[in-house]
Order: C-alpha cells, then structure tokens, then sequence
C-alpha cells in the first residue's frame, strides 16, 4: 500500500472493490472511484455510504482519471473499452488489478487467514472475523458479503473491518486464478467443484495455495478437498458434528462435547463453523471462547436472509448462485415445511453455459415435487458476452426432469408469476449473484404481496 499516491477504483460498489477501497480509506490512503451502477442510479444508498467515508465518486467516463501519480485498480473482468482503463493508459497512470492489491495487503500482515473454495467463503470468512473481534485480538477481514455482526447506523455495508492487531482475514478467490499470489499462514478450503474453471485448473490452484500455508485446515466431507490432505493439516467432517439439529432461525450440534447452537441454518452452515472453529485454532483461540463468539454470529447479508412475510407467504433473499450453493439452500429450506417458489437469476451467460448440465440437474434433483422454479435471463449490465445458453434451455431441461420450471423474458414477469401461485404457507426464494437490485426486487415483491 503507497500513503503518498491516490487510488482510484474502476467498479468500486462491487463486493470485491467495496471492502477493499473501505481498507485502504480506514489506513489513511486518498480514495476514489467509479461505477456503472452509480451512472445508471442503481443502490444509491451504497455510494451514499462511500461519500460519507470521505470516498469521491465520479462518472464512468475516465474524468476521473487525470493524475500520472494514481494507481487505478480494477477488476480481471474489466475491458479494455472502460472510459477509466483509456484515460489511465492515456495519463500514464498505473493500472492494479483489485487480487493484486489485496493479495499486496494480504501478504504483509504478520499473520493471514485465506478463506477459500468454491461455496461458503463468505459465511466462513465472516465467522473467523467475529471469533476473533469478540475474543479481543482486533482482525482485520476483507469479505465478499455485509457481515451483519458488524452493521451499525453509520456503517450499513459492512464488508470490511479494519483491526489493529495484524491478523488479516479474507476470501481468497480462484474463479479469476488470483489464488495463486496469496501466501497465508492459514489457509482454509471449504470446498472444490467445478464453477468458473475447469477441474484440473482447480486442483492445481488448490494444491499450491495450501503448499505456501503453514497450516491447512480442510474439509473431509468434499472428495477433492480431502485429496488434499497433508500431514499438519486440520481436517474437520460433519461426521465430527453429532446430534445435529436444524431450528427455525439456526441449527445446533455438538462438537467435543460442547453444545453449539448457531443463528444461522443449514448443515452447510454446521461445515462452515467447524472451518471457523479450526481455523480459529491455528491461530490460538481457545476452543471454548471460540464456540462462546461463534454462538453470538448473525450471518451476512443476502444468505438464506428473510425479507419478511405477507399473507402468510415469506420472502427469503439468497446469494445461492452455482449448484451447490443452490443444493445448500433448498436442502436447508426443506428442513421445515412449505412449499418453495424459486427465483433463479443466473449470475451470466458465460457460467450458464458451462454448467448447463449442472444446473438443470441440481433443480431436477433437489426441488421437491410441488415446488416452482422460474428464471429471467442472466443479469447483464454491459461488455462482451455469448448467449449460447438461455434461462429457457435450463427451464426446459428442468421440466424433463420431472419439475415445475418456466423462463421469462425478465424478472417483473417472473414477479407477477410468483404472486399469482403463492399461497399462505409458501416461501419465495429469491436467489442470485452479482446483482445488487435483487434484494431491492425481494422487498418489492414482498409489498406487492402485502
């Protein structure tokens, strides 16, 4: 991090760009930016929130960019045709990818926690944070995802938490490869299945991430996690997890005989606690102080979150946005009874395409008989893409599988025909990535039904 230049970041309400611009801001650094979501007036209320941490907001058109001496940090996604990217290559300014610089963060804190894999990076990261921040030792985490533990009046979108003590937590991504520059001193892997990459890249980002590490925690319950495994490692399986009970609200579950009882639900959340509780270890937490914290986690932003309930029907807003997340979800939901109204709005075509397959079996497999699946087209908010594969090809495939699935041209479409079948005891599930206005949609339908 350089105190002396400015930074400006090209997509700053992104939930990689947000937390880290929020770090380097809380560190004293001079900061800037741009998004397209800020020119098209979408989730005003977050770039309200930037200008009141002293963040300077500009337009999407490289007026912001004027400075040699700035360093414009972008995401791998961002082209070449983006008005900032021209001007900076025009000023001579430098250009930083947003891995490279927390990667640069990352790596020069005396102690690191890198949360990866494919599926709960942001659960896990958010729950080693607040073990940490309640058991005193200060953290400072990057995550993906508000950590509801850490929102107050004057910090809405709490993403990020900057510590004094020099543990530095955060999610590692691999879907770009940038989990290859990261060099924590415990490396965590929740789980590996097939996302943005294929296979084989995976395994060997993997491999390499938990070879620089000097502890690995790892999870047994995943196939290609477990091959992973290294002497040294901490191994956690929900075979460790007994009498698990899931609860409206959380689960619980006992762990070295201890009685832990989470406020978030899932069994998927019990594996994400025993990643934090191990992770938690390796630094020095004492196993009882870390269940203590762990008890008082109230999850992140947009994760199985209940907007509310009219008429009987509830509206859940989830970030569930490839196949397991998905399998995660409804395996949670169908815990309790009611039947699920889906929403699915793929997070791009790009991955629509490549696991086709894998989404239209996840549906067919894990919906139950009555339930309802209805899907706009993938979010889309600009650039370059292919549209091989549509929300109608999923749908379809669905509804040979023996499930209820429709494909509408957009999501006010899917709106009416959720509220048209929805009946008291039902719960609409909104789900999807990479789009903030979906839990602005998630309320919206949530008035209509009242």
């Amino acid at each position: 991090m350089d105190h002396d230049r400015p930074y400006f970041f090209c997509g700053i309400g992104g939930s990689g760009m947000l937390p880290l611009a929020l770090i380097l801001r809380e560190r004293g650094a001079r900061v800037a930016g741009s998004d397209r979501a800020l020119d098209q007036g979408r989730t005003a209320a977050k770039f309200d929130f930037l200008r009141a941490r002293g963040v300077a907001l500009f337009a999407q058109d490289g007026s912001g960019v004027t400075d040699p001496r700035q360093i414009v940090v972008c995401s791998a996604a961002v082209e070449e045709t983006v008005p900032d990217v021209q001007s900076a290559r025009r000023v001579g300014a430098q250009l930083m990818t947003r891995a490279n610089l927390l990667a640069e963060l990352f790596n020069a804190a005396p102690a690191s926690i890198g949360v990866a894999g494919t599926s709960g990076k942001s659960t896990t990261t958010g729950m080693i944070g607040w073990i940490l921040k309640a058991t005193g030792r200060d953290p400072t985490v990057m995550n993906g995802a508000v950590m509801t533990n850490f929102v107050s009046p004057d910090a809405p979108f709490a993403s990020a938490l900057v510590g004094a003590s020099g543990i530095f937590v955060s999610e590692v991504d691999e879907s770009d490869g940038s989990i290859a520059q990261y060099s924590p001193t415990v490396a965590v892997v929740n789980n590996i299945s097939l996302d943005h990459k294929s296979m084989d890249e995976l395994r060997a980002l993997f491999r390499d991430f938990i070879a620089k590490a000097r502890t690995a925690v790892l999870n047994l319950d995943n196939d290609e996690t477990a091959a992973l495994v290294r002497p040294g490692a901490l191994t956690y399986s929900l075979k460790d997890a007994h009498d698990i009970a899931p609860q409206p609200g959380g689960i619980a579950f006992t762990l070295e005989g201890r009685r832990v009882k989470l406020q978030v639900p899932g069994r998927h959340n019990v594996s994400n606690a025993l990643a934090a509780l191990a992770a938690s270890r390796a630094v020095g937490v004492p196993f009882a102080q870390a269940c203590d914290a762990l008890e008082g986690f109230k999850g992140v932003r947009r994760r199985l979150e209940v907007v509310g309930q009219a008429g009987g029907v509830t509206v859940i807003d989830d970030f569930a946005h490839n196949p397991d997340k998905i399998a995660a979800t409804l395996a949670t939901l169908h815990d309790f009874p009611g039947r699920l109204l889906v929403m699915f709005q793929p997070h791009g075509f790009s991955p629509l395409a490549k696991m086709r397959a894998e989404f239209v079996a996840c549906f067919a497999q894990n919906l139950a008989p009555d339930d309802v699946l209805v899907m706009p087209e993938p979010v889309y908010f600009g650039g370059t893409t292919t549209r091989s594969v549509t929300s109608a090809d999923i749908a379809a495939g669905v509804r040979d599988g023996g499930r209820e699935a429709f494909a509408f041209p957009d999501r006010a479409a899917c709106g009416a025909a959720l509220r048209e079948r929805a009946r008291s005891g039902d719960r609409i599930v909104v789900m999807g990535a990479r789009d903030d206005t979906l839990t602005a949609f998630a309320n919206e339908l949530l008035s209509k039904l009242a």
